[in-house]
This record gives structure tokens, sequence and C-alpha cells, in this order.
């Protein structure tokens, strides 16, 4: 129903005006992304733009869940049957992801290292850019391959190796209409904490990642706060995903503490700016994340997104794509836009990159591309409309 789309579009151009009464700005997005040739862009030659000016050894330190994403297609009588919330991310014990698993028997899932900070860091690296990760693994074959498949591509993987119990996993069941409904189960990634954290590489990153999901685990939250903190020291920007609505209904607490006085950068999706700000018109929700960080980008499906800088929101229009498969879109977008804004693009240009980098992704099954040359030929491709 394109028409609708077209006009809902129209209406929330429209609408954007904060509940202090000031206009927020809304054009459509026409900057590039940074000349690919100069020397600022090379990986070789990154001096990254920060506050205090400094050269960054990483573009990116991204911490989050060590995650192997197993894909399953499912229909939605499957979803009715295991009462599962779709569209949502839920947490579950070893029990139940052990009862689901046995449940999809019959169906050969394809496997990508994953977790939702990870897939966004990995993005960085493979569009061109420097990272680290913190994460935290058990000693088992899902351990090991989340560890071989990210130091294969060259990410930088710090914490824990040989976790107690067993790795983390996501159950990521796509139905027809591409909808992506996730059951997690945190496994070793439940005890990350600040012993996985390496504050030099934090310190030495131009901008510090951190996934909402932690907000569920206390010592998951502690290490986001005191990650958070070590780069603040450093002059490193801060940026967090909100991930998922779950986590904005189920673990607001946690959220809050992770973003302090604020971030630099915060990034999801339109669902989440709603439920965040317990409204159903987004200008309210953008002046009130605008309040968290000078820097939002909200994501709005096949629409596009929003790049609000400082109060001043620009939309950026989406990319014709045929969605086959949701999942991880708002993952690449946020390391679309983070590996945009290192290089010197403006937001509503890291915005544009970023919308199209998801469209291509979601035209694919996966939460991931699956390999770096994948990526390297999306920002080959892109041309800024």
């Amino acid at each position: 129903m394109p028409g609708l789309l077209a006009q809902r579009t129209c209406a929330t151009v429209r609408a954007l005006r904060t509940s202090r009464g000031m206009a927020v700005s809304v054009v459509a997005t026409a900057n590039g992304l940074p000349d690919p040739a100069s020397s600022h862009n090379r990986p070789d030659q990154m001096a990254h733009s920060t506050k205090s000016g400094s050269p960054k050894r990483y573009d990116v330190y991204g911490l989050g869940n060590a995650l192997v994403d197993l894909e399953y297609s499912v229909d939605d009588a499957y979803l009715r049957d295991m009462a599962l919330a779709k569209g949502h991310m839920t947490l579950v014990d070893e029990s139940r992801i052990d009862a689901l698993a046995a449940s999809l028997d019959e169906h050969e899932p394809k496997r990508r290292a994953g977790g939702s900070a990870a897939n966004t860091v990995f993005a960085v690296h493979a569009f061109g850019g420097r990272c680290a990760y913190s994460c935290r693994v058990a000693e088992d074959d899902l351990g090991r391959f989340f560890l071989e498949e990210f130091g294969n591509t060259g990410v930088a993987t710090v914490g824990t190796r040989d976790g107690q119990g067993r790795s983390g996993r996501c159950l990521t069941l796509i139905t027809a209409d591409a909808e992506r409904t996730m059951t997690t189960f945190l496994g070793a990634s439940a005890e990350l904490g600040t012993q996985d954290l390496d504050e030099a590489a934090i310190a030495g990153s131009a901008y510090f990642y951190v996934e909402g999901y932690l907000a569920s685990s206390e010592s998951g939250r502690e290490a986001a706060v005191e990650a958070r903190q070590i780069a603040e020291l450093g002059r490193g920007r801060t940026s967090l995903s909100l991930a998922d609505p779950s986590m904005v209904i189920n673990f607001r607490d946690g959220l809050i503490d992770m973003l302090g006085n604020g971030v630099d950068q915060l990034f999801c999706n339109e669902e989440e700016a709603l439920t965040w700000a317990g409204t159903d018109r987004l200008d309210i929700a953008v002046a009130e994340l605008g309040d968290i960080a000078p820097f939002l980008n909200i994501t709005l499906g096949a629409r596009g997104s929003l790049a609000v800088a400082k109060g001043r929101g620009q939309f950026a229009p989406g990319f014709p794509s045929q969605a086959v498969d949701t999942t991880g879109a708002g993952d690449i977008y946020a390391g679309a836009a983070l590996h945009a804004r290192v290089n010197g693009a403006e937001p509503s240009a890291a915005a544009g990159f970023a919308n199209f980098a998801a469209a291509e992704l979601v035209a694919r099954h996966g939460a991931r591309l699956d390999h770096v040359a994948d990526y390297v030929q999306i920002k080959a491709r892109y041309q800024a409309p």
C-alpha cells in the first residue's frame, strides 16, 4: 500500500515538533560520504577526529554479547504454538533454548557469529574501520566458532575465552513476511563484566559502542557504565543502541544506568523511541531522546530514518528493497553510520549510507552479511541521493 506509506511518511515529517514548540526541520538527505580516495578515509591513514583532536587506535570499541545466531525459517503457527512474541527478542534459560532447538531439529540452521553490538562492530570493520570487541564465551564449540569468525576477519576480541557453562546462542526465527523473532540464551555472556574490558583500548578508540541488551545483566550494566566512563575520560565519543522494545519495557532502569548523564550518539527504531517516551507522537519522542544524546538516529523501517543533530532533524529516505529477513537491520545501520561519522560524514549523510546498507542486508537472509567483501561492495555501490 505505497499510497498510505507515503502519506504516513509525510505526516511523520510534518509532525516533527519538539514539546517546547520548536520546529525540528526535516529535509531530504543530499550530502555524500567523504571522498573514499582521500587520505582521511583510508584505513591506514585515519587520524580520527575526537573531542581532544588526538589520533585514536580504533574507530570503534564495542561491548556486548557474544552469540552464535542459528537462523531458521518458520511460520506464524510455530510462533503461536511456542508462545513466542512475534518481532521481539525473548531471553530464555538453558532448558527453554534446548527445548526450542529440539522442536526445530528437522531444520538445518545457518550459523553466524553474532549478537547486536557484535554485528555492528563487524560492519564497521568490514566497511574499512578498525575495531575491538569485548565479549565473553565458554570453552566449547560455539565459543570457538565465534572467536574464529571474528578473528579471521581481523576484529580484535577482548575478554574471557574460557567462561563457565555454555556459550550464548540466539535462535532467530524468520517468517514469510521477513519479520524476525528471537529467543536468546546468554550463556557465558550473562557473566560479561568489568574484567572483560581493556581500558587502554577503550581510551584509544574514537567511539565506544554498547548494546542495550546488556541492561538485562547486572554485571553487563556495570561493565557498560565503567567502559562509558573510561571513554569519556579518554575524550572519546560514546554511543548506545536501545536494542529492542522489550529492553525499554522490562529493563528501563538498567538502560538509564548505562546512559548516565547522556551519550554522544543514540540509536533506536521508531517503536523503541515511542515506547521510551510513552507516546504515539514521534516529535515528543525526538525531544525526549534529544535530551539524552545530541546525535540521535531513529530508524523508520522501509521509509528510511531520522538523523537528529543537536535538535535539528533530517529525514533520510529509504532505498528500494525486497525484504526477506529484517534481522540485524538496525545493527548494520548503526555500523554504517558510525563508520561514516568517524570518517567525517555529516549526520544526514551517514544516515543515508546506513539506510542503503540496511536495505541491502534485509534483501538477504541473515543478521549480517557473509563476507567482508560484501560490505566493501555495498560501500562501493552507494551513491548519495
